[in-house]
């Protein structure tokens, strides 16, 4: 890890995003106590628990793998924190109830793991790490063994259980879709250190650097120099008007535009008002139902990839000419 530094708030989703490899599972291990912190400190709130071993830091662990035993049932599963803990006997069994019905899983208590489904299986693995009722639930890519429709479905339910029960949760996902639709905050790893922290919509829509731009999803990156008094950058024979800029006339810079910023105009279509034009060759397009997706070529070469709610404008044709509006606002200008 590289001098990694942040806060997360109580009661706060708190998403650790980043490719394989980038130290958000290290750092994720290190909260946990399950790998060793060479320098500085965690606290929960103002207790420090980096001296402390995992069972006695209070927090909640949810693996990838799901960690559940098959030689005990559903509720021995959940039970075994708590017995871990030398919890009473008499109080045990109506909290593994009561953390079995906050994952629907009350009628399974008698189950053996293999009678479950992957989804069933997570829910447990969920619920084993909510009975002990810990101050923070550390989730490590939880539903990477899940299809894709099980994955949709899971990450809203551990979102609303997340929400009810007002836990602080720090979760671990390469997902950027995952991480999008149910973080309050995100960090964007890479090569153990952090990009940019931010609310999932200001990660999405200004990028902090080029990486954190071209990990969240596609975009058009590309390299100019400011120009106009840094009202425009000219990138090749082409010139894109921005809302915002304040780096000096030569400036080289990079800037990022979303294929959902830009807009192809059908013929005789008016440029939005505010909005800035180009003129391109279309090389492809792909009709996806609700989506469809572009790929232009600028007069210098350069590829731009459009996305456009709804059908195709009609009339286009692969090799043709094609005139793409754009919104200056959705330009986020980057250092070169």
């Amino acid at each position: 890890m590289n001098d990694v530094s942040l806060a997360v708030n109580d009661g706060e989703f708190f998403t650790l995003l980043g490719p394989s490899g980038c130290g958000k599972t290290t750092l994720l291990r290190l909260v946990a106590g399950f790998a060793e912190l060479e320098n500085g400190e965690i606290r929960f709130g103002q207790r420090r628990i980096d001296n402390l071993p995992p069972h006695k830091r209070d927090a909640g662990m949810v693996f990838q793998n799901y960690a559940i035993f098959p030689n005990l049932k559903v509720a021995d599963n959940v039970a075994y924190g708590l017995r871990a803990r030398r919890i009473a006997p008499s109080a045990i069994a109506p909290r593994v109830g009561n953390a079995l019905r906050l994952v629907h899983l009350a009628d399974h208590a008698r189950h053996w793991p293999h009678q479950l489904s992957g989804g069933q299986l997570q829910r447990v693995a969920i619920a084993r790490a909510l009975v002990i009722a810990p101050q923070v639930l550390l989730l490590d890519e939880p539903l990477s063994n899940l299809d894709a429709r099980l994955r949709i479905e899971m990450r809203s339910e551990i979102r609303e259980l997340q929400k009810t029960l007002g836990i602080t949760a720090i979760y671990v996902t390469h997902d950027q879709e995952e991480a999008l639709s149910i973080s309050d905050r995100i960090a964007v790893m890479r090569a153990g250190g952090i990009e940019q922290i931010g609310a999932p919509r200001e990660i999405y829509l200004r990028p902090a650097t080029a990486f954190v731009a071209e990990f969240m999803g596609t975009t058009n990156l590309l390299g100019g120099v400011v120009a106009d008094l840094g009202r425009s950058i000219n990138a090749g024979a082409s010139s894109f008007r921005v809302a915002r800029q304040t780096a000096p006339d030569g400036t080289r810079v990079v800037f990022c535009l979303r294929p959902e910023a830009l807009r192809p105009l059908g013929a005789g279509e008016p440029v939005p008002k505010g909005w800035g034009h180009l003129g391109a060759r279309l090389l492809r397009f792909e009709f996806l139902g609700p989506l469809t997706r572009i790929e232009a070529r600028l007069a210098d070469g350069t590829l731009l990839r459009v996305a456009s709610l709804g059908e195709p404008v009609e009339g286009l044709e692969a090799g043709g000419d094609i005139s793409l509006a754009y919104d200056p606002s959705r330009i986020t200008v980057l250092p070169a």
